[in-house]
């Protein structure tokens, strides 16, 4: 679910995109979707053809939908095996995808939809530990190790209810580990029967010991996997923005104060964030949907920063924005792809489309990334597609074949890019 230049910063009326707690560089992603979880990359030397040829290396790495991250010349990935009888952190070499560690957690087979995974959390690093959120079928085991693998510390948050299972990555603010763990508020949401206990609660560990430096119940009711982000005002002031199937709202995440609370409503049922939000010109973007085809897109005007903001509706979308796969945001524009196989264009603050494309045969679940101007998109039938970002009309590029089912999100550092197949971590590059 990437030491060397500084990473591009998205600079949006008055405020910055905050780094990630270290900083963040070109030869690193040290999150979900890289740096502040933008999915950006300014690396220059990905192909964008590439065959059996372009691929450096391939190794098996065992099943999961997390997503690798990468500092220097270490890759770390959570995986689980197929039996369900053990989770994974490990951590390879990425000049040749040799292994150098690994570490296991017990774990059990669950009953879960088969799109999901025991392993979806996708770790994060300030380069010198790095952080993983494990599922071992009952309880979330959130676990740092320092970069020979030895353990650190780790806490047990108690059991996660859902039939999806747990998701949500761990990211990093200075000092703080930081987990938004949405559950469903009740054992079966449909009827409303046996409520449960702390559904959601915002938790920020010092990254040091582990222990809760702050944490926040927030009303829940289905269980959500979108990743929090952050955003630095005028006055340098940060603030954290966390979306769930009830509401976008801003925390200091220094104190977990919230500064304001942004009520999602629904027509019906609420439903699920998977995807994680993105912030372009003022403006919040959050998808959300579930396994009925229901669909729902906001964009939200911020209307100032932290206690100051605002907030208020732009305007919405119930059919073309996904629900699993996160927007993409250049040039004051939003791009996409969706769970069925569609790519679109959008205008941030008006919802207008600018240009709406099936890929034939195609659905998504890996969230696109944007490299260089141009964005590669990986289906779950195993091919890449890149395409131009253009707000006028669609220009593929490129369809890549990998063969093999996709549905962890790619990662990008050093002139290489990283996708997890079912099976298989590929290595591309020149």
């Amino acid at each position: 679910m990437p030491a060397g230049s500084l990473f591009l910063r998205v600079v949006a009326v008055g405020v910055t995109l905050a780094l990630t707690a270290v900083g963040a560089f070109a030869d690193n992603w040290t999150r979900f979707r890289g740096s502040n979880g933008t999915g950006i990359s300014t690396d220059k030397n990905i192909p964008v053809k590439f065959n059996a040829n372009n691929v450096l290396w391939k190794i098996p790495v065992g099943d999961g939908n997390a997503s690798p991250i990468i500092w220097g010349n270490r890759l770390f990935l959570h995986a689980t095996t197929v039996d369900g009888a053990e989770r994974s952190l490990t951590c390879y070499d990425v000049a040749n995808g040799k292994q150098l560690w690994k570490k296991t957690l017990k774990g059990k087979k669950v009953k879960i939809r088969q799109d999901s995974s025991m392993a979806s959390s996708t770790p994060t690093t300030d380069g010198e530990a790095v952080y993983v959120s494990y599922w071992n079928g009952k309880d979330i085991i959130v676990t740092a190790y320092d970069f020979t693998g030895k353990e650190l510390w780790h806490r047990n948050l108690g059991a996660f209810i859902s039939q999806h299972g747990p998701g949500a990555s761990p990211v990093l603010y200075k000092d703080k580990l930081i987990l938004a763990n949405d559950m469903d508020s009740h054992f079966d949401i449909k009827t409303s029967k046996k409520p449960v206990t702390r559904p959601s609660v915002l938790f920020a560990l010092n990254k040091k010991t582990g222990q809760t430096a702050w944490e926040k119940p927030r009303e829940a009711y289905r269980a959500c996997y979108s990743a929090p982000f952050f955003l630095t005002g005028k006055a340098g002031k940060p603030e954290m923005i966390v979306t769930s199937t009830t509401a976008i709202t801003s925390y200091d995440p220094d104190t977990g104060t919230p500064n304001w609370n942004w009520k999602w409503t629904f027509s019906e049922m609420p439903l699920r964030t998977v995807a994680s939000s993105i912030y372009v010109n003022g403006v919040i973007l959050a998808c959300s949907g579930d396994g009925r085809g229901d669909r729902s897109m906001v964009a939200v005007a911020t209307n100032g920063f932290g206690k100051d903001a605002r907030p208020d509706l732009l305007w919405g979308n119930q059919k073309e924005f996904p629900y699993v796969t996160c927007p993409l945001a250049l040039g004051g524009h939003i791009y996409i792809v969706n769970d069925s196989g569609f790519a679109g264009c959008f205008e941030p603050k008006t919802g207008k489309k600018n240009w709406f494309e099936r890929l034939p045969g195609a659905r998504f679940y890996a969230s696109p990334v944007l490299i260089d101007g141009k964005i590669y998109a990986a289906s779950e039938q195993g091919d890449v597609y890149v395409t131009a970002t253009n707000p006028k009309e669609y220009q593929l590029l490129a369809k890549n074949a990998l063969d093999e089912r996709i549905r962890a999100t790619p990662a990008v550092a050093d002139g290489r890019l990283y996708i997890r197949g079912q099976f298989n971590l590929y290595c591309i590059g020149k």
